[in-house]
């Protein structure tokens, strides 16, 4: 690397960052959190008994993951202005991002749901819980410690999928890589600088999510 590179990557580093702060990890936690209850009321209606509420809950989560993270993007950005849908990007982004993490994430609660030992339900039976309330009090933070390190998965891959949100003019951390390298000329050296930004991020979350798992231990039934 030549002096004039490695002032390219420090005065580059900066702007890539900010995108990151400003674009990328806001995307990506508002996405998240706004999946997470998807999935949960997706869970749940995957766990009813009523064939009609559990087959619309099948039907999403197949639509959602067997069709690209991309098309979804695409059609609501540029998809539903032609029936009249004007959409901004980060509404939009969001909105793709929420979607398709509430269908992978809805499988993952749904096995955690069912991991939880049948006697916690008989037990919060017994002290005279209703099923709602034994869910919230007793099952699901069971359950969420069972659905940490599959759900930190799923946040992770979404934080390296918010670069596609760049397609639809969204300023994030690849955004401003693309923009920086556009009007240097340097693409390989750029792009290997976001990429180890990327990588910084991811491990930031997986140390996170030891700690995570670390605090909901005393929710486990031994």
């Amino acid at each position: 690397m030549t002096g004039e590179d490695l002032s390219l990557v420090l005065e580059s580093l900066g702007p890539i960052v900010l995108g990151a702060i400003t674009g990328t990890i806001p995307l990506a936690l508002i996405s998240f959190a706004l999946g997470l209850v998807i999935a949960v009321v997706v869970a749940l209606m995957r766990l009813s008994k009523v064939r009609v509420v559990s087959g619309i809950a099948r039907f999403y989560i197949s639509a959602v993951r067997g069709t690209p993270l991309l098309v979804q993007l695409f059609v609501i950005f540029y998809g539903l202005p032609s029936i009249g849908l004007t959409v901004d990007p980060w509404p939009s982004a969001i909105a793709a991002f929420s979607i398709n993490v509430g269908g992978y994430a809805a499988e993952i609660v749904r096995a955690a749901i069912l991991s939880v030992p049948k006697g916690q339900w008989e037990a919060a039976h017994v002290i005279g819980m209703s099923p709602p309330l034994a869910l919230r009090r007793i099952i699901l933070p069971q359950a969420a410690r069972v659905s940490v390190p599959p759900l930190s998965n799923t946040f992770i891959s979404l934080v390296k999928d918010t670069s596609l949100a760049s397609l639809i003019l969204v300023t994030d951390l690849f955004r401003q890589t693309q923009e920086i390298a556009a009007f240097s000329g340097e693409f390989m050296l750029l792009y290997v600088e976001a990429a180890l930004v990327y990588w910084v991020i991811c491990l930031v979350l997986s140390g996170g999510q030891n700690r995570i798992e670390r605090r909901l231990d005393r929710y486990v039934a031994h």
